[in-house]
């Protein structure tokens, strides 16, 4: 009897540690994607969505809203400034945004005007053209850049010094090409980057395998190279060759995780971030993210912030390297 009683208890006290108790959970529970639907800041809100409602960390399914703009400039503005203490709202970044914010793109706000939830996935940096491109290799790429880069037309996530702009730069400096000569269109996020690729209005897309997945696995693009340090596991992502392997050393970790209005309570934002740190140790979470072609990469808190600000000085540097800094 005593054994069967320990084991109850026991039983009943993993099931507290399974999740924070939904009492507390925050009443209107969002997800801002600060792009328009399509892209990786709405691929990182949905899968917290479905990972936060499967693994019963909420009991409601958290609303995903979109906030376009400025490449993250207007929701990081609009959480600060607007939705500082808002409870219930956490918002997606990516390496991207602290690229932006490391130029000052994002106005008077630096990387110390929010609280750094969680980052729960990594994917990388990818240069992507139609399935009936001529391009077949970097070295094709290459080649035609240097024989006229206004020819070709490159789509980017955001205007010169972007996260986009920044990994064809430095493929086109490891090719001997001006990155300033490059040819380039300006998008709001991935979803109108592939629209445009496949209707034929750019010929190539800076852009990251996680974005690129679905459409390589329906034949509509090819990836010439993706900026990781060797192939990726998975049954396509393995066959897709690295920038390394083909003689351009560049690689592009792409991060992605949340950060919460600056006034939210120390309180509830304990509560997210416990949240999430079960979520990601989690083996059902490790699956869906590997579904949804993000790799391990987990970090909450003061963890977080710490990094957040060493990427931010790290690239501080590089855009000075590339002349994007007064």
């Amino acid at each position: 009897m005593k054994t069967t009683l320990r084991t109850v208890l026991l039983a009943v006290a993993c099931l507290g540690l399974a999740a924070p108790a939904l009492a507390d959970e925050p009443r209107r529970p969002e997800c801002i994607a600060p792009a328009s639907p399509g892209g990786g800041f709405d691929l990182t809100c949905k899968l917290a969505q479905s990972a936060l409602l499967d693994g019963k960390y909420i009991s409601k399914p958290m609303r995903v809203t979109y906030m376009p703009g400025g490449i993250g400039a207007v929701a990081y503005n609009a959480v600060v400034a607007q939705r500082a203490a808002e409870e219930g709202t956490i918002t997606a970044f990516s390496s991207g945004s602290l690229l932006n914010l490391a130029q000052g793109k994002f106005g008077r706000y630096d990387e110390t005007a929010v609280k750094w939830l969680a980052a729960f996935g990594t994917s990388y940096g990818a240069i992507a053209v139609r399935a009936d491109s001529e391009f077949k290799t970097l070295d094709d790429l290459a080649a035609a850049l240097k024989a006229d880069p206004g020819k070709v037309v490159i789509g980017s996530g955001g205007t010169v010094g972007s996260q986009d702009w920044m990994q064809t730069a430095m493929i086109a400096r490891a090719a001997g090409v001006d990155p300033r000569k490059l040819r380039y269109v300006a998008m709001e996020g991935g979803g109108e980057l592939v629209t445009s690729l496949l209707g034929g209005h750019i010929h190539v897309a800076s852009t990251d395998i996680s974005d690129s997945m679905p459409h390589i696995e329906s034949g509509d693009i090819r990836l010439l190279a993706v900026m990781s340090e060797q192939r990726l596991p998975g049954e396509f992502s393995e066959q897709i060759p690295t920038a390394r392997e083909q003689g351009y050393d560049v690689i592009w970790p792409v991060v992605r995780g949340f950060y919460m209005g600056p006034k939210v309570s120390d309180e509830k934002f304990a509560w997210w971030k416990d949240a999430f740190d079960q979520m990601m140790a989690s083996e059902e979470f490790a699956e869906l993210r590997k579904s949804r072609e993000l790799y391990p990469f987990a970090m909450s808190g003061d963890e977080l912030d710490a990094y957040v600000k060493e990427q931010v000085s790290t690239y501080k540097a590089l855009a000075a390297e590339f002349g994007l800094t007064r």
